[in-house]
């Protein structure tokens, strides 16, 4: 599997939170996206596109870099400092918190369509060749004998992102209460053996060093491992209630407006939108919101049953109520538990 890309040049050497970037000439203007784990292939592709568009338009050569990591962990590192010019990351929940430090503004939502979040997901079970524990649907990721790898919520988006849709299933049983909810999500963490830091770690753990029998994964991520390491060696199971993910995009206004990078910052993001990315979207496995674009890739994307982060009150509710320290997660993932 690819890791974090090394793009064309840039004005420095950094390594920090997962950036990695090149060399540039004093001429060339740069851009920094801090985004999450899955999407290297993906930005790879639409940075190559942009800058490309970009220097047609205008003449002026640039560098789109990136930096890769949990979404929780990279959202903190631009706290820290890491200096993104946009950052693309998992959930709202993360750029919120770095809006609610005054780095980005506090409207970001609405500055783009579709609540800035211009391709979605979902979470589906990565499992290995002809499916040996027959697994189907949630319920199955707590059948005995069945090992279940996955990420950290505290520190990835797509961790968050399944265990909403855990939750969201168990709650939707007949006589589901409050309490057979949670007791089904303790039983599915002690099926986990280990938490990896990010989706990209999990991955990595599932397919190349062969452990756990399922990856609850994002729906890129598994279509990406079965063109990387064979479709004959994986199959992915679509669980009958799953989570419309839409990982969202920001401008971070205390960069750009340092570096005076605004400009270009606001056309990458914009460009996102186009029927060229979203193209590129879909050939890396996002669903387009381009509804034309959606229609040509209809065949890859599956209809679902899908509940929304609106469901459980907005990433506000769910952040303090599941992942905050002392939250439900914090609950069925204790020692002891």
């Amino acid at each position: 599997m690819r890791h974090a890309d090394l793009t064309r040049r840039t004005a420095m050497a950094l390594l920090l939170g997962g950036a990695a970037i090149g060399h540039a000439t004093a001429a060339d203007a740069a851009l920094l996206n801090v985004s999450y784990d899955p999407t290297r292939e993906l930005y790879r592709d639409i940075n190559r596109a942009f800058t490309a568009a970009w220097q047609e338009r205008t003449g002026q050569r640039i560098t789109v870099n990136q930096s890769h990591g949990g979404s929780g962990a990279q959202a903190r590192a631009v706290l820290d400092g890491l200096p993104a010019d946009v950052v693309t990351l998992a959930l709202g929940a993360d750029i919120d918190m770095i809006a609610r430090r005054g780095l980005i503004a506090a409207d970001w939502q609405t500055r783009l369509p579709d609540n800035a979040a211009p391709f979605t997901s979902t979470i589906v079970f990565l499992v290995r060749k002809d499916n040996p524990k027959s697994i189907s649907d949630w319920p199955d990721l707590i059948k005995p004998g069945v090992e279940v790898i996955a990420p950290n919520p505290k520190t990835s988006g797509g961790a968050r992102w399944t265990f909403l849709a855990a939750l969201g299933w168990a709650q939707r049983l007949p006589g589901a209460t409050a309490e057979t909810a949670e007791l089904f999500t303790r039983a599915l963490y002690r099926h986990t053996p280990l938490l990896d830091i990010g989706a990209r770690a999990a991955t990595t753990s599932f397919l190349q060093r062969g452990l756990g029998d399922v990856l609850p994964s994002w729906e890129n991520e598994a279509w990406l491992a079965r063109r990387e390491f064979g479709a004959e060696n994986f199959t992915i199971v679509y669980p009958s209630i799953s989570i419309l993910a839409e990982p969202p995009v920001a401008m971070v206004d205390s960069v750009v407006d340092k570096k005076g990078t605004r400009r270009l910052a606001q056309a990458y993001l914009e460009f996102l939108y186009t029927k060229q990315a979203q193209e590129i979207a879909a050939r890396n496995f996002y669903r387009p919101r381009d509804v034309a674009v959606a229609t040509q890739y209809a065949e890859s994307f599956p209809t679902l049953n899908f509940i929304t982060i609106r469901d459980f009150g907005g990433w506000d509710a769910a952040q303090a109520a599941y992942f905050a320290d002392g939250g439900m997660f914090d609950r069925v993932f204790a020692p002891g538990r």
